[in-house]
């Protein structure tokens, strides 16, 4: 049985970036394919870790607008994992009460892994334990591009009014209008960049760069993560009292 662990301070949304599979498995000699077998298994870890940890949400870049640019098989591979992958946790999501969410321009995804995923969305829509959002086929600036776009259509239809535009109604138009912003973003794999994730909503949020790669990444390394959170000052622009 795992020993209690307690923190003063944890996020309520924590956003990761999960980078390094590849390069796990280059380094072993493997096919890049091994090394998202392995994240996959890093990815329930942390996802039971942070149910323990009492995280409210929990925000997963998995595959970025720009990954489509990838050698068309390993895009492929790719594709038939999160299909594989949604039929396989199904179980497991329904059991933890997890609701499943996804976030991205899904019409660029194959049509059968696109109707595993609404059939997951659907069935665990109602649950309220962990929000678990996975970002796929995800860019910020398109996720921008398109919210204005979508305002400017509703204000020449006379649904909103150019008066009425400010950040909580833009933030309305994002496609995480469901979820607050995160409070902590965790970046592994060594890069230190953001990689057009979540840019306008971690306007305030703090920032924490590993060269663990995501294969190797679970609680252990979660827990060094929060507990480095735990020492921030978050100000959001006042100064300290």
């Amino acid at each position: 049985m795992r020993s209690k662990i307690s923190f003063h301070s944890i996020p309520a949304h924590l956003a990761i970036i999960m980078d390094g599979n590849g390069r796990w498995a280059r380094k072993r000699n493997l096919e890049r394919i091994e090394g998202h077998l392995r994240g996959i298994k890093s990815l329930r870890n942390v996802i039971k870790a942070a149910i323990d940890f009492n995280i409210k949400y929990l925000t997963v870049y998995a595959f970025s607008s720009e990954n489509w640019r990838r050698p068309q098989a390993e895009v492929d591979s790719l594709m038939r994992l999160l299909e594989e992958y949604l039929k396989i946790e199904l179980p497991f999501l329904v059991k933890k009460r997890i609701r499943l969410n996804f976030i991205g321009n899904i019409k660029k995804i194959p049509e059968s892994s696109r109707r595993e995923l609404l059939d997951v969305t659907e069935r665990t829509k109602g649950f309220n334990g962990l929000f678990l959002t996975i970002a796929l086929s995800y860019g910020s600036r398109e996720e921008i591009s398109i919210a204005a776009s979508k305002i400017h259509n509703d204000i020449k239809n006379k649904k909103i009014g150019q008066k009425d535009i400010g950040e909580d109604l833009f933030s309305r138009y994002l496609f995480t209008s469901e979820i607050p912003d995160p409070d902590f973003l965790i970046r592994t794999g060594g890069e230190k960049r953001l990689s057009n994730f979540l840019l306008y909503q971690i306007a305030y949020t703090e920032i924490f760069f590993t060269k663990t790669m995501w294969p190797d990444f679970g609680r252990k390394e979660l827990i060094n993560a929060l507990r480095d959170y735990e020492k921030r000052i978050r100000r959001f622009g006042k100064t300290e009292i």
